[in-house]
């Protein structure tokens, strides 16, 4: 006789023995809906840096190595006991939004499980980063620390236990920094290291970190902006807290980690470029391709489409400099955007922030027509903190459902009188900000009906992708309206189809950092010091750079395959409200449902 279990009892069932049996397609859902909230909450607490980041308030003490060999068996199990799980549910007796959680969360496993196994770990926070190379120029936790420890970042200090929290997490960078050094050494061994290039930024980043004066620390900077309930006596008694925090246990680990990577590392570090060059490095960069486009595409495929891209491109870029009347080629038209005068009109990093905020304006009274969604999150421009801006590109930093933080549009300025409006403002406000990543994300973290796993979860394919596709939405949003304006949109999208051929180049086909720096300044009119930071990001974190043209070609695609099919019936709010409703997911998924989406709407 078959009978209902209690809903704990049956999910104690599942992990225990992962062998039972679904009754009903009612029961099915709400199991399913169990077993999402319990990976979840499990996996906030094994990747607690990611759990600060999602607003989530249970971990915002921890900091674990999670590099290490003990760390990675501990995940590996995770996430296989998930996978067994999973694969318990027959996914047809499932309600449509749990068929796509399940499609969504099996890959997740999947190609989590096939990281580990070649030595990556990737994560919605930090990039992936092999166990042998925990730390690189371009994000990684040394770095990660600095924003949330400066009080401005997604670590919460409002109470006095937020400033307690950060103290245990700060304590803890000592032992991480220490294992980090082990498995660095273990690398050596293995002949597994970063390139040299890489290494010679790493340096100075740690070391800007390191001051005798604990008042001019950047982790000083919650003592400075102490709630106003806070009393005398926790103000006094936390200062002085964290003047040790920062004298004993911050400046030595950054200390040793730069003098590490100075007088040890620097000198092992590989003169080669790319992956390849390393031990199984033809197959961590093809699980790379994996993970960060989601498809099965090679790395020659994808250097041709980008090399396609560019050739196009180049065509568009043609007709601007004849529509401006240069009468020199087309390299002569990128040094003199490069160089001219008028195109670098700001005198302070205030006037750059404020060329940003004034895109929102000029492009509010388009949105209402093409966005039926709008998110309730704020958002707002800063300037990219100065120890990791040489190293910085433009990002967003998504706030908080709840209000308490907003999304943050970070804008990297070295020099404000050097900062040049034909790299693309407009483009890139569309992009990181409104429609692009501030909707995409918000959305998605305010959609209480998506499981948890789901509402903060990342797919670079379909997020990149989607914030590269609203660049091309620019004219229809307002701008673009002169020539230098359209001719900065094509910079942007010259610029992620370049990434095509110098990532797959130099991971696969033994393109050299200089011939990439080479190739990118042939093509596009960036500065050398702009170029080089970029070639070196797409050295430290392999395949991410070919998720941007990857998922915009795709969501191009649909859109033009819809527009075909439905004809005059084709709501192009509706179908951007699609899109971004259900949050990302792999490519293959996201077409399936959208291919539902316009079956729905022919009928």
């Amino acid at each position: 006789m078959k009978y209902f279990l209690p809903l704990a009892t049956a999910w104690l069932i599942l992990l225990v023995s992962c062998n039972y049996s679904i009754i009903n397609t009612k029961q099915a859902n709400a199991s399913f809906s169990s077993l999402m909230e319990q990976y979840y909450n499990e996996r906030m607490q094994l990747v607690p840096i990611e759990s600060t980041y999602n607003g989530e308030p249970g971990n915002n003490d921890k900091l674990f190595a999670d590099f290490t060999d003990s760390y990675r068996e501990k995940l590996k199990d995770f996430f296989s006991r998930n996978l067994s799980a999973i694969q318990q549910f027959d996914r047809e007796k499932l309600n449509e939004n749990d068929k796509l959680s399940y499609d969504i969360f099996k890959k997740e496993m999947d190609v989590t499980l096939d990281g580990l196994a070649v030595g990556y770990f990737g994560n919605t926070v930090l990039y992936p980063d092999h166990k042998y190379m925990p730390i690189q120029q371009f994000g990684s936790v040394p770095l990660k620390l600095g924003q949330f420890g400066s009080g401005a970042s997604s670590q919460p200090f409002k109470t006095i236990k937020d400033y307690n929290d950060w103290i245990k997490r700060a304590t803890a960078f000592s032992g991480w920094a220490d294992s980090a050094i082990v498995y660095f050494r273990k690398g050596i061994n293995e002949n597994i290291v970063l390139p040299e290039a890489l290494v010679v930024k790493m340096i100075p980043q740690m070391e800007a970190l390191v001051v005798s004066d604990p008042t001019k620390s950047l982790f000083y900077g919650p003592v400075n902006t102490f709630p106003d309930d806070f009393s005398i006596d926790d103000k006094k008694k936390l200062t002085g807290e964290y003047v040790k925090l920062i004298n004993e246990q911050l400046v030595p680990s950054y200390k040793k980690l730069g003098e590490f990577l100075k007088n040890e590392y620097l000198a092992k570090a590989r003169k080669s470029t790319g992956v390849a060059a390393m031990p199984a490095g033809n197959d961590q960069y093809k699980w790379l391709i994996r993970y960060w486009t989601t498809t099965d595409k090679t790395a020659d495929e994808i250097y041709q489409t980008g090399l396609s891209e560019v050739k196009r491109i180049r065509v568009l870029m043609d007709s601007v400099r004849q529509t401006v009347g240069f009468t020199g080629n087309l390299k002569e038209f990128f040094a003199y955007l490069k160089t001219d005068k008028q195109f670098m009109p700001f005198k302070t990093p205030e006037e750059v922030l404020n060329a940003y905020r004034a895109v929102e304006a000029r492009i509010e009274p388009n949105l209402k027509r093409m966005f039926s969604n709008v998110p309730k999150t704020k958002f707002e421009v800063r300037q990219t903190e100065d120890f990791r801006a040489a190293s910085a590109s433009a990002e967003y930093s998504p706030g908080n459902p709840d209000g308490s933080r907003p999304g943050i549009f970070y804008v990297p300025i070295i020099d404000a009188t050097t900062f040049n409006v034909t790299t693309g403002i407009d483009g890139l406000f569309l992009h990181e900000a409104i429609p692009g990543h501030h909707y995409q994300i918000s959305l998605q973290n305010e959609n209480e009906k998506l499981p948890k796993f789901r509402r903060f979860a990342w797919y670079g394919a379909m997020g990149e992708g989607w914030a590269l596709y609203t660049e091309s939405l620019g004219k229809e949003l307002g701008v673009y309206t002169d020539p230098y304006q359209y001719m900065g949109a094509l910079v942007k999208e010259i610029h992620r189809s370049i990434r095509l051929v110098v990532d797959a180049g130099m991971h696969s086909k033994n393109m050299t950092r200089e011939k990439a720096i080479e190739y990118m300044m042939d093509n596009m009119p960036l500065a050398e010091r702009g170029t080089i930071a970029e070639i070196e990001r797409y050295m430290a974190i392999p395949a991410q750079a070919l998720s941007y043209k990857t998922g915009s070609l795709k969501i191009q695609e649909l859109r033009s395959k819809y527009e075909k099919q439905l004809g005059s019936q084709f709501n192009l709010a509706a179908f951007h409200d699609e899109l971004l409703v259900d949050g990302v997911m792999p490519l293959e998924t996201l077409e399936k449902k959208m291919d539902v989406w316009v079956g729905n709407q022919k009928k």
